[in-house]
């Protein structure tokens, strides 16, 4: 698989500005005030009048799931109880030296030894319920936030938290990139497929200094939109311009 190049600052800056924008769009949408709760890092970018959270994704081409350093996967019970799934992506950060120079240096011996801990990773993901309590973590923080909500074709589509995870959990193949031309090496990533096409990636960031040694979970939008469209049928709509799906709506609505 062909390595994609680190998203520059700006871009960055950019990437998080709209999201905050749809954001706080969503949440007038809402009839929320403009000081309307929300929490960030708890993946509660809006928090509705019913007490219900709200991870809210904008139109970006890849929706950056997290990015952790060790720290989080040492203190984060939850990681550590998903059946080895958190000591192994620490082995995968430890594979690295402390420096990005001291991997410059040498990078083929650690690409190698990366890779031996990411088919180990690979395989504690062949029970579907080992997937499903990952993205649960990932996506909903262990299912404090309630719903997915992402602005598509100027409307919000909302989905409901425990129907994205057992549709991922039921359908999503795992599996490690492939070495595709001279010079890449196997097994780099851990990849979430379907219909042998990647939706997600985990991987350890290695390309610059800036988040050298941090765990990098993405998410293609299109692929992942069009794979919920798919699991997750349309049942209604709520003030105009949100779109609910599966029972999203039954909940959304009461």
């Amino acid at each position: 698989m062909a390595k994609r190049k680190a998203m520059s600052h700006k871009k960055a800056q950019d990437v998080r500005k709209e999201g905050h924008a749809a954001a706080r769009e969503f949440a007038a949408i809402l009839g929320l005030p403009r000081d309307y709760q929300n929490n960030p890092q708890a993946k509660k970018d809006v928090v509705d009048s019913n007490g219900d959270s709200h991870s809210v994704k904008s139109g970006a081409k890849r929706w950056q799931i997290f990015l952790y350093g060790k720290n989080r996967f040492e203190t984060d019970n939850a990681f550590l109880s998903m059946n080895g799934i958190g000591q192994l992506i620490i082995k995968c950060i430890n594979v690295f030296p402390k420096t990005f120079s001291q991997y410059t240096g040498n990078k083929l011996y650690y690409k190698k030894k990366l890779g031996k801990y990411m088919a180990a990773l690979k395989e504690k993901f062949y029970e579907k319920r080992r997937v499903k309590t990952f993205w649960d973590k990932a996506l909903f923080n262990g299912g404090e936030v309630d719903y997915l909500a992402v602005k598509y074709e100027n409307k919000f589509h909302v989905f409901l938290n425990k129907e994205i995870v057992a549709a991922f959990g039921d359908n999503f193949e795992v599996d490690n990139s492939k070495a595709r031309k001279k010079g890449d090496t196997e097994s780099q990533k851990v990849l979430f497929k379907y219909k042998g096409v990647n939706v997600a990636e985990l991987e350890i960031r290695n390309s610059s200094a800036n988040h050298y040694r941090e765990v990098l979970l993405v998410m293609n939008k299109d692929k992942a939109l069009a794979f919920l469209f798919e699991k997750i049928k349309r049942t209604g709509t709520y003030k105009e311009k949100i779109v609910l799906y599966g029972k999203a709506a039954k909940k959304m609505g009461r």
